[in-house]
């Protein structure tokens, strides 16, 4: 019986004939795989080999106005008051190419740290930030990150929003001479579902948001935003709208006591295609339920639409990162069990959520050799030496790549949301697998410009330890020794 090829394979899982698009982010044309329609990956990597990075920038911009499309479109449809104003999480990817890209796209600016903030002032200075942006500031801040918030609103900027997560921030905002936009994040919101317990820990109670209220109502500072953030990835649009909706009416009960408050920030857990072949999520169809629920609340209510804002971090950025491994050798697995792929790379090193959340999967397809029978293998890391370094995890079902082995070529994608933040940039990884060749593309003036950096050095590396690199030894010069010795015997 003739084996199934792997082009036969996708089409009978997926529907995904091998030619044209396979995502929205990737297409196959004439047996060559393309990033964006437009990166033809083969050919990256003939020129550049084994493993590379790529980075495809102009994929942030299409991600951002493809969901403000489909807001604009939600609004006309709502008859929704509000504005929609879209934000970047900036903890998915702070890279300044990633940031900046965002921002070129009309993107707003959600912080999670004290450099986080330092980063927002520098691009607000250079006007790259501009000054009709706003710079939400989440999560729990320690003092540097309060002095951070506090000086930039100094410097000038007055659209800094720091969301108040606890009310000992409270106390130390007040004192800031100069008047502040603030924002409170709901407690509640973060595990109201009991399926997000680790959120549980940010937000204010609603008997600490009615002390706030009172606290500012004696000050010059003003409540103008309320948060809600749920969880991360989530796919249940019913879920989703059910778990807001408390919120929504928690907002509309503070408005009718607070009229400075003007901005409803849903939060992120938008989620991405980046994962699953077989991805799907009507994202107008959500927004346009969204702005209906929380336009008839208002009404009910009696309040006016709020702004909405929507902080996006792993929708913005997951699909615009690629890694290139190449098989470097296989391995028989044992009796039953499926062969292992060794790639040129660390897996846990490329793509740590894999080791972090249970059931996070990766988009991977081979760059060539679809014509070729399928079988089942898993991936492991090579630079390795850890039993971890293998995806799938062994609980989990094994890939379906082309029974080819060594030389064949895989894209791992999904990976430019967190998996960098998380391993670290420029620093020294587990069992020190270096940092790959990177490429970077952008789109400026209409032109692609590729820009790349070098392969990760092991100097570098031990420096980075502490380690210092061999002295290089002085050359000893013999013709001059001897011409002493022969003047000395004279």
């Amino acid at each position: 019986m003739k084996q199934q090829t792997y082009a036969r394979y996708l089409w009978s899982e997926y529907q995904c004939s091998g030619e044209g698009a396979m995502t929205d982010f990737l297409s196959r044309h004439d047996g060559q795989l393309y990033f964006g329609d437009t990166v033809n990956l083969n050919e990256l990597v003939e020129r550049y080999g084994t493993p590379l990075e790529v980075v495809y920038c102009p994929q942030i911009t299409t991600q951002i106005r493809r969901m403000q499309a489909w807001a604009s479109q939600a609004r006309q449809q709502t008859h929704y008051d509000g504005r929609f104003l879209y934000a970047y999480a900036t903890k998915a990817n702070f890279a300044a190419e990633t940031v900046q890209t965002a921002l070129a796209a009309g993107a707003h600016y959600e912080t999670s740290a004290a450099t986080d903030v330092e980063i927002a002032g520098h691009l607000w200075q250079r006007g790259t930030l501009p000054d009709d942006r706003l710079i939400c500031c989440n999560g729990s801040k320690e003092t540097a990150y309060l002095e951070a918030i506090q000086k930039i609103r100094l410097d000038g900027c007055t659209n800094i929003v720091p969301v108040v997560d606890d009310l000992h921030e409270l106390q130390v905002l007040s004192a800031c001479p100069a008047p502040l936009q603030m924002g409170v994040r709901e407690r509640a919101a973060g595990n109201r579902d009991g399926r997000h317990p680790g959120n549980n820990r940010f937000g204010l109670t609603a008997s600490e948001i009615d002390t706030m209220v009172e606290h500012l109502a004696e000050t010059s500072h003003q409540l103008v935003l309320y948060h809600a953030m749920i969880g991360s990835q989530v796919e249940d649009q019913d879920h989703f709208l059910a778990t807001l909706g408390d919120s929504i009416r928690a907002y509309c009960q503070l408005r009718q006591r607070v009229p400075s408050l003007r901005y409803f920030n849903f939060g992120g857990g938008m989620p991405t295609s980046g994962y699953r072949l077989d991805f799907q999520f009507d994202y107008a169809g959500f927004l346009t339920r969204l702005m209906t629920e929380i336009k008839r609340t208002c009404q009910q209510y009696n309040v006016p639409m709020p702004d909405l804002i929507g902080e996006f971090g792993r929708y913005t950025v997951a699909t615009h990162r690629l890694y290139l491994l190449e098989v470097g050798s296989t391995k028989a697995g044992q009796q039953g069990e499926p062969d292992w792929y060794l790639v040129n790379g660390s897996l846990m090193v490329s793509m740590p959520d894999m080791l972090l959340v249970d059931d996070q999967e990766f988009v991977i397809l081979p760059l060539d050799h679809w014509d070729q029978p399928v079988q089942p293998v898993r991936l492991a890391g090579r630079r390795t030496c850890d039993s971890d370094d293998v995806y799938p995890a062994l609980n989990r079902p094994p890939l379906l790549l082309p029974a080819v082995g060594s030389g064949m070529v895989v894209a791992v994608c999904g990976i430019g949301a967190y998996q960098q933040m998380l391993s670290g940039r420029g620093g020294a990884h587990h069992c020190l697998t270096p940092e790959p060749r990177r490429l970077i593309i952008k789109e400026v003036a209409g032109r692609t410009i590729l820009h790349t950096t070098p392969p990760q050095d092991q100097t570098t590396i031990m420096q980075l330890l502490g380690y210092q690199p061999q002295p290089t030894a002085t050359p000893v010069r013999i013709r001059s020794l001897h011409r002493r010795r022969r003047k000395k015997a004279s």
